[in-house]
């Protein structure tokens, strides 16, 4: 029997909450400020990996501050409104939390990150909701996934797992010294393969399936 992780990070959107309503809103308010085309939802998905801190400025130059400005109103406007779980997800948790210390590390900015777990009343699943602008640098740097494992009370290291959906999520994993789990097929980010996670589980119900076979022993000092 393979032993459990000693903590498991989760990243936020698209792995265990649906709010891209709300982002897309929030870049087309943006776009149509600054005279820019407006994206599809494809294109959403296909775009948002990093913190705004780092894409921002490549779409809007000096003005990038502005079209944040105009990007937040828009989206909370809605986002606690459009914002859903993940199917599966809730469940999967309250597994999730018997097995090991879980937190959140994702590229939403901090507070706006734990409005949205606060609405789903998920706070008691996480030690942790670790969001942009929180940490020394956002992810794929390892700072915030350490962060994180430091409010599990966990060190770093492959037997700690962080599980997302996107490439960058890995990336982010493997700079922390973590296992890489992907969550999805990551059909909008070149598939599995080009993903390359030490492991991938279709949905939250796979992995909840894989978490009940683990022996558990090694993460009790830290429940």
């Amino acid at each position: 029997m393979r032993l459990a992780p000693t903590a498991i990070l989760f990243d936020w959107d698209n792995t265990l909450a649906n709010g891209w309503a709300a982002i897309q809103a929030g870049l087309n308010a943006a776009f149509r400020e600054f005279g820019l085309p407006e994206w599809s939802m494809e294109q959403v998905l296909a775009n948002t990996r990093h913190s705004m801190a780092e894409t921002f400025p490549a779409i809007f130059g000096e003005q990038w501050h502005r079209a944040r400005d105009v990007f937040y109103v828009a989206v909370r406007e809605q986002h606690l409104q459009v914002l859903r779980p993940m199917p599966g997800t809730a469940p999967m948790l309250q597994l999730a939390m018997t097995i090991a210390p879980l937190a959140i590390v994702s590229n939403k900015q901090g507070p706006m990150l734990r409005d949205e777990v606060a609405h789903l009343r998920w706070d008691g699943f996480f030690r942790a909701a670790v969001g942009a602008g929180d940490a020394s640098a956002d992810k794929p740097s390892a700072a915030p996934l350490h962060m994180a494992l430091r409010a599990c009370a966990v060190p770093a290291g492959p037997e700690a797992w962080y599980i997302g959906d996107t490439a960058l999520d890995m990336q982010a994993a493997r700079a922390a010294g973590m296992t890489a789990v992907l969550l999805g097929d990551a059909s909008h980010d070149g598939g599995i393969a080009a993903c390359n996670p030490d492991m991938q589980f279709a949905d939250a119900a796979a992995l909840a399936a894989h978490l009940v076979t683990l022996d558990k022993r090694s993460h009790m000092t830290n429940a």
